[in-house]
């Protein structure tokens, strides 16, 4: 499972390498105005929430740091990627199925629920793969080349194949 999310996460590192901070901060794009940097900045930062909650026992995901400059620039960003890649290398020896109280707001205030490490982990990598898919509007609507023909794919998405006209 470790090895299934590094490897998503390395797709975002691969489209950071591939664009510049015009790019990753662009707040053009109706109809939300958000940035590749932003959904970046956020995807990681749920990750850093379940970091953060496994040091002092529980996790809340609403807890979130938003660095603004990892919004805005990518150097901030690949440097994020690679604290959480590292942290999830250093889980592949821990016990994933550890109950964990899970903090969360999901619109009419805080609510907490029991979760495994694993499947917090589980859904952290949907929520990663959801904005991926987010991002591909974004990407496209700047003309920007996917970094892989993956990218924002869920591996259970069934694949429609293109047809010529």
């Amino acid at each position: 499972m470790i090895n299934a999310i590094i490897h998503n996460l390395n797709r975002g590192v691969s489209l950071l390498k591939s664009i510049n901070d015009e790019q990753y901060s662009n707040k053009s794009i109706a109809p939300y105005f958000s940035s590749i940097g932003g959904h970046m900045r956020h995807i990681l930062d749920v990750f850093d929430c379940i970091f953060d909650g496994l040091e002092n026992g529980e996790v809340n995901l609403a807890a979130r740091k938003r660095n603004v400059l990892v919004e805005e620039k990518i150097d901030y960003g690949i440097e994020y990627y690679n604290e959480i890649i590292k942290k999830l290398n250093d889980l592949k020896t821990v016990n994933l199925d550890q109950i964990i109280p899970v903090h969360d707001d999901l619109g009419l205030g805080i609510i907490t629920q029991n979760y495994t490490l694993g499947s917090t982990l589980i859904q952290a990598h949907s929520h990663a793969i959801h904005h991926f898919a987010s991002l591909g509007y974004l990407i496209h609507q700047l003309e920007i080349k996917l970094p892989d023909n993956d990218f924002g794919y869920n591996p259970t998405t069934p694949r429609i194949e293109k047809i010529d006209i």
